[in-house]
């Protein structure tokens, strides 16, 4: 099984053909290592969109410009609510030109640029705001031999594919780069192989009344919920 820190160093040591650290004199201490470890984590943690760093996360609504989460990642906020209501995700030049062109409009939409999101605040406000999106997991705690990392008990190949980065990064140090590239290679494979895993079994998920384009009223400009009129000729 390779669930905990200390699982994962003594994998690492295993396929490096040796039993401990001592045995290689010197040329990688627990120290570096484990420091290998965190890097290598963080490195498979921000590979994908992973399902397993997808966080939800609720305030109370006090102003247009929030701070996004602490350790969330930029651009991630892909859902939000006010209350039980919907906003709805526009790019923020176009946020901003709505908010010139309709400066009480009351279109309930949300945007974001850089780490900070902005609700409209003319959209009648009320209730529990609720994020849905992407975070950094937090460096994994060394100290602690039982430490998780974020795969841990739902994809063992992910932590799998930090065993093969970590001994990339120790064949690089022994110049032996061929070898190096295989490894980092073979943790790249083991990672697409999950994700890909991951989102062929999105297939399950189906649309629920809504399409993939909203209508739009060409003549009158905007968009409308019901395109059927009667007596109408568009």
């Amino acid at each position: 099984m390779l669930n905990t820190t200390y699982e994962i160093l003594d994998e690492i040591l295993v396929r490096a053909g040796t039993s401990s650290t001592t045995a290689t004199g010197g040329l990688y201490t627990d120290t570096i290592l484990k420091s290998w470890v965190t890097t290598a984590h963080r490195w498979a943690a921000s590979y994908k969109k992973w399902t397993f760093t997808e966080g939800r996360v609720s305030t109370t609504y006090v102003q247009e410009e929030s701070g996004y989460p602490e350790g969330w990642r930029p651009d991630s906020i892909r859902y939000l609510t006010v209350g039980d209501k919907r906003f709805s995700k526009v790019a923020f030049e176009d946020y901003q030109r709505y908010k010139e062109n309709s400066p009480n409009g009351q279109d309930r939409i949300f945007s974001d640029y850089g780490l900070t999101y902005y609700i409209n605040p003319t959209a009648s406000l009320s209730g529990t705001v609720v994020l849905y999106g992407q975070y950094t997991p937090a460096a994994l705690d060394m100290t602690d031999n039982t430490a998780l990392t974020v795969f841990s008990g739902r994809e063992e190949d992910c932590n799998a594919a930090i065993v093969e980065e970590v001994l990339s990064y120790a064949k690089k140090r022994e110049k032996k780069l061929d070898e190096s590239a295989i490894h980092h290679k073979n943790a790249t494979d083991l990672l697409e192989a999950v994700w890909k895993r991951l989102t062929d079994e999105q297939f399950g998920y189906h649309m629920k009344d809504r399409g993939m384009f909203e209508y739009i009223d060409v003549l009158a400009g905007g968009d409308f919920s019901d395109p059927i009129h009667r007596d109408r000729w568009y």
